[in-house]
């Protein structure tokens, strides 16, 4: 049981226990990506069957859930070059020729997203046991830079639909912790296996209920996400990395009375461990369970953003 007045103690304990500091070795920028090695990625390559593809990404609009919260807004699309432009003449190139071009201004994290492993702390500590201050400076992350998993994130997917397995008509309500035993139920119920290098992908259904019901406070607010109690199934499984439809990943509120993102505080600094938010699972999920297969072929590097500690990702699962 958790004891919700001690934070502090609970997470000084899950990161002494499920630490991976040194495991490979000093210098070590990939955290548990390391599990996804070549025969991984010819297990995940050989698990394409049918050749449907889905993108696991949201849009990235003015449309988006942002509101702000920690200076966070949508992206903002501006062109630089139109049609109207080109139909002018206004563009000065010869023959006839035009085109269109375009910028975009937007916060890394702002919509489907890999936290690097330079974006959350534990008492100035970065992965690896690093000193905060010598890792992440105003020039960026000048170790564990986002651009370092840009290839090797790449292997085999799996879908655990808490949603659909524990869930009321395929979601869970906001503030439901996803404990070990719920992720255990979805294994069952898919019948699938969840091991070393794996990609877990987590559905809760939030994202299903944000857009049918607006988007409210789904960037920031209550949200169902795993229990602070999985740190050790996270840990013991050696999954790769795992990734979820809602903003932060873990159950929010937070499941003691005066704490942020504990399980964070564990999972990236500590274990190393790789965390994907804001996927979109619902067309994925709908696949898996009509065909009652939940693993797949699964590319989902970031856009390899120097010194970047998030970056966008376009993930593209394949069966």
């Amino acid at each position: 049981m958790l004891d919700r007045t001690d934070p502090e103690a609970a997470i000084a304990e899950a990161a002494a226990r499920y630490s991976n500091w040194g495991r490979w070795g000093d210098d070590d920028v990939l955290g548990t990506v390391n599990f996804i090695d070549e025969a991984k990625r010819r297990e995940g390559a050989a698990l394409v069957r049918r050749g449907v593809s889905f993108s696991l990404s949201q849009r990235f609009d003015m449309d988006g859930p942002q509101k702000g919260w920690r200076r966070r807004t949508n992206p903002v699309h501006t062109m630089l070059d139109t049609g109207t432009d080109a139909a002018l003449g206004n563009q000065g190139f010869p023959h006839g020729i035009g085109g269109a071009d375009d910028v975009v201004a937007m916060p890394l994290q702002c919509s489907t997203q890999w936290d690097g492993l330079g974006h959350i702390f534990d008492h100035g500590k970065a992965w690896n046991g690093r000193p905060a201050e010598q890792v992440v400076t105003s020039e960026g992350d000048l170790v564990t830079g986002i651009e370092h998993m840009a290839a090797p994130v790449a292997g085999r997917g799996v879908l655990l639909d808490v949603g659909r397995v524990v869930g009321e008509d395929g979601e869970l309500p906001d503030g439901f912790a996803i404990t070990e035993g719920h992720l255990q139920a979805a294994i069952d119920a898919h019948g699938v296996a969840v091991g070393r290098g794996d990609i877990v992908c987590v559905r809760t259904g939030q994202l299903t209920r944000a857009r049918r019901d607006g988007w409210g406070d789904y960037a920031g607010g209550p949200a169902p996400g795993l229990s602070f109690t999985t740190a050790g199934w996270l840990h013991r499984t050696e999954i790769a990395a795992i990734a979820t439809d809602t903003w932060g990943f873990e159950v929010r509120p937070n499941e003691f009375d005066d704490a942020f993102q504990p399980l964070h505080q564990v999972a990236i600094p500590n274990m190393g461990l790789l965390i994907g938010e804001l996927w979109d699972l619902d067309a994925l999920a709908a696949d898996c369970a009509a065909d009652g297969v939940h693993e797949f072929w699964l590319a989902a590097g970031p856009i390899p953003v120097t010194g970047a500690v998030g970056a966008p990702v376009n993930p593209i699962a394949v069966k």
